[in-house]
């Protein structure tokens, strides 16, 4: 057992045993980690924005280069300060809307491509499919899932004949999905978990190598 004799070393460690600590219930360590996580984050953001957006995009062609048609997006930026002024805070609507409207006319044509029309191709025009027997038939078996799970949403008629197990069949290939991501998210904090313990272990206590 080496115990580390770095301060910032024990303090990140007492900060995770806070953490940890909701585990048995809440308690002001918990709460003082919490609370210094998160007003750390905000900072960190803060500082990054500014340096990465606000700055580059915003003060230097405006102030630097006296471009003013960027007196628009500062007023507008102004405008969501407005939220604590009880007789304006309408006017936090104008950017809201105005980024949402943006935001969506950009993204909407690019997800349709990515997720949709890519994702088509990607199911009924393997370049694989027919030249290997394994890539081939896990092909179909995803162009069949694809196509029972869109009609297992189709609400129209009632599931009869047919369409009642093309709509099980369906219904089975989301179980598979939900179940596959819902492991994946698992794993993922486990990891994180794995982390956390690894650091206390060998790098606080110096127990394992």
């Amino acid at each position: 057992m080496n115990v580390s004799h770095d301060p910032l070393v024990w303090f990140a460690a007492l900060l995770t045993l806070s953490i940890f600590s909701f585990l048995y219930k809440d308690n002001p360590f918990y709460r003082f980690a919490e609370h210094l996580f998160v007003g750390t984050s905000m900072g960190y953001w803060i500082a990054l924005t500014w340096h990465n957006a606000v700055k580059p995009n915003l003060w230097i062609p405006l102030v630097k280069e006296h471009n003013l048609l960027y007196i628009i997006p500062l007023i507008l930026g102004l405008f969501y300060f407005l939220r604590f002024v009880p007789r304006l805070n309408w006017l936090v609507r104008l950017p809201i809307a105005f980024s949402l409207g943006w935001a969506s006319g950009v993204a909407i044509p690019a997800v349709f491509q990515a997720s949709i029309i890519k994702q088509i191709q990607g199911t009924m025009l393997t370049p694989t499919m027919f030249n290997r027997w394994d890539t081939g038939l896990w092909s179909v078996v995803i162009l069949i899932g694809v196509i029972c799970t869109i009609l297992f949403f189709f609400f129209s008629t009632e599931r009869r004949g047919v369409m009642k197990p093309i709509a099980q069949i369906g219904i089975t290939f989301l179980m598979i999905g939900f179940g596959a991501s819902f492991g994946y998210t698992v794993m993922a904090r486990i990891s994180l978990l794995i982390g956390r313990m690894q650091f206390l272990l060998r790098d606080w206590l110096g127990i394992v190598q």
